[in-house]
This record gives structure tokens, sequence and C-alpha cells, in this order.
């Protein structure tokens, strides 16, 4: 029997928010412990076309994505936070000649693809199976939030840090289909 409703969505579950993983390609064995992740906005531009009774809006041909932001929790020996630090003091401003040649091809030239890294948000289903994958083209990290260390904390409040990450673009695509 057909259905006279073929466009009803099928699957009536939620997506719960607790559900997702994040993995970089660049570093496979840092697991960043995610406990915050926002999929980026992702707007296209705009432009008008000017009649005499008024604007009218036509899309344009850019599409702007906002940064990515991932929140985790800090490992015990600080491997995915000082991960994303290294990283960062690489692209930036490299202290130690060993930090400049991580960025270094083959022939001594500083490459621009070390700078890079691809990034995959998995999306979890209510039986945390996945269900989508996010994935991100050439992030490079931006921001490092501190560490903030206190004894007057009576419960224990393990530490959290935020990276924000810039990227090229992102796409999202179905596990299951």
């Amino acid at each position: 029997m057909t259905s006279s409703f073929p466009k009803q969505i099928s699957n009536r579950n939620f997506l719960s928010p607790t559900g997702f993983e994040f993995s970089l390609a660049k570093y496979p064995k840092v697991s960043f412990f995610c406990n915050s992740a926002k999929i980026p906005q992702i707007i296209l531009q705009t432009e008008t076309q000017s009649t005499y009774l008024k604007k009218i809006y036509i899309p344009g041909d850019q599409l702007e994505y906002s940064d990515f932001k991932l929140r985790f929790l800090v490992d015990e020996d600080l491997v995915n936070y000082t991960t994303v630090h290294n990283w960062l003091t690489a692209l930036g401003f490299p202290e130690t000649t060993d930090q400049y040649a991580n960025q270094l091809n083959e022939n001594g030239i500083r490459n621009p693809l070390n700078f890079f890294s691809d990034g995959s948000l998995i999306i979890l289903n209510s039986n945390y199976i996945g269900k989508a994958i996010v994935n991100f083209k050439d992030l490079f990290p931006v921001s490092l939030t501190s560490l903030d260390f206190t004894t007057t904390d009576t419960d224990i409040n393990f530490l959290t840090a935020e990276v924000i990450f810039k990227y090229t673009v992102y796409n999202v695509i179905n596990i299951q289909n």
C-alpha cells in the first residue's frame, strides 16, 4: 500500500543533543572528550534587484560559514589541550626549529598543507549509533581558551577548554543512506 502522504517524516524520534563525537584526521590518536559542539551557521549572501515599487531579494553567489566552536574535557595528561596549543603555536610563531620543521615539506619549504586538518563531527542517534557525519575541510585553530585552576570549588568540576576553528567548507553526510 502506498502512503497518501509520501513527503511526511517517517522517523518521529528527535535528535538528542548529547550524542556526538569529534575527531581530527591530522591527530587521529587525540580524543577530544567533547561536551559541546555547534554545527556552524551557514549564510547565503543575497543581492537586491531594484524595481520602481520595492527591492526584490535574489540569491547571491557566496556562502559565509561561521566559526566551528568545540568545547572539550581536558584529559589528565593534557594531550588534547597541548595538541591544539602546539598546533596554534606552530602556525602563529614557532619558538623552536622543531615546531618550524613540522610545517615544512620534504624540500624544506613551508608547506601550507601542513597547517590544516580535516575533521569529522559524528552525530549519534538515541541509541548512540552514528546517523550523520559533518565533515569539515581544511580546519585550523584560531583560538584556545585558558585553563582555570582553583582551590575554592567544593565540588570537583573537571577542566574544559574551548577551541575555535576556521575552515573552508563543511558537508553533512547521512551515514545510513
